[in-house]
């Protein structure tokens, strides 16, 4: 077979390659280390010398043009699989889009926001406090001997530094009086921490406190403030009734219900501020008065969006929490 045969039959095998494999065997089997051309390359010793040089440029010229069939049929190779790559992959326009969704605020952080704007618009500073007290400010000031059952282990989470996390945020309202002369007026939101777990209590639950002294402040007062807080929160005059009970901390102290649905719901207690508390955080009871509220935020937005079991709030559930946004 001459030179012409040779490169026409390898180019013909070039271009019938349907595959980058079949086309990298006719590459080696014709430019290959033993190869079909490189022998030919290889027996130019055993030609005339004056024939050579012209045989080696035949050789040279038909080793040129089957290397570029071969680059070119590499290249349309090459294009054939993108495309059928592609074609395999295309996108069907007609699906219907995925919804992205916008981030919201957690119900109970819009239920203290929503407490927090409507005592803003009636005077009241919003101040908070450390969630780690210690014994003084979460107990004693607040007027509970070292036996009152407040103290209990079961009630209270102690560390090993003798200090506690807050069980309520009165401690806060202590340090308000001990470094503001009065008039005072604050309420102190935040987390706190009981041992308790139930459909309506969590060991972590967020409580706002409310704190007024002044002179001449009155039972009257405590009442008609919680009364225009809960109309005003629930968007409707709801019937709110004060029930007698007791707290270290006040004197008279009550409990709040609201009439919803299903009867008479507790939402808060209450109470004019204990002398002793006054005292003890250095304002003189026989000039001022004063009275304190405290609920749980976490309840409030159980009664606002009518959620049964408190702990949902708390189990991160987006497809519960969506509802919300």
């Amino acid at each position: 077979m001459d030179l012409d045969e040779i490169r026409a039959e390898a180019l013909a095998r070039i271009e019938a390659s349907a595959e980058v494999s079949s086309l990298e065997e006719n590459r080696v089997h014709y430019l290959g280390k033993t190869g079909v051309i490189t022998a030919l390359l290889h027996g130019l010793g055993d030609v005339d010398p004056e024939a050579r040089p012209v045989a080696g440029a035949g050789i040279n010229a038909a080793k040129r043009s089957i290397q570029e069939a071969i680059d070119k049929r590499r290249i349309e190779l090459d294009n054939e699989q993108i495309q059928s790559e592609l074609m395999s992959q295309a996108l069907d326009v007609s699906l219907p889009g995925r919804k992205g969704y916008r981030g919201s605020l957690h119900p109970v952080t819009q239920t203290l926001a929503r407490i927090e704007e409507i005592f803003i618009g009636a005077g009241y500073d919003v101040v908070d406090g450390p969630e780690i007290e210690d014994d003084y400010h979460n107990f004693e000031a607040l007027n509970m001997p070292s036996n009152h059952p407040a103290r209990a282990m079961h009630d209270t989470f102690y560390l090993t530094s003798g200090m506690v996390l807050r069980t309520h945020t009165s401690p806060v309202q202590v340090r308000v009086m001990e470094n503001q002369k009065p008039p005072i007026r604050v309420i102190c939101p935040g987390r706190v921490y009981r041992r308790d777990s139930d459909l309506t209590h969590s060991p972590m639950f967020h409580q706002v406190e409310g704190l007024v002294v002044d002179k001449g402040i009155n039972f009257g007062d405590l009442k008609g403030t919680v009364t225009e807080f809960i109309h005003r929160f629930f968007e409707q005059e709801l019937d709110v009734r004060f029930r007698p009970s007791y707290f270290p901390f006040t004197e008279p102290s009550a409990e709040v219900d609201v009439m919803g649905a299903d009867g008479w719901r507790e939402v808060m207690g209450c109470g004019m501020v204990h002398p002793n508390v006054l005292s003890m955080s250095g304002i003189d009871p026989d000039e001022y008065s004063g009275f304190a509220f405290g609920f749980g935020g976490d309840r409030l937005a159980t009664l606002f969006f009518d959620v049964q079991d408190l702990r949902m709030f708390f189990d991160n559930d987006l497809r519960f929490l969506k509802q919300f946004a």
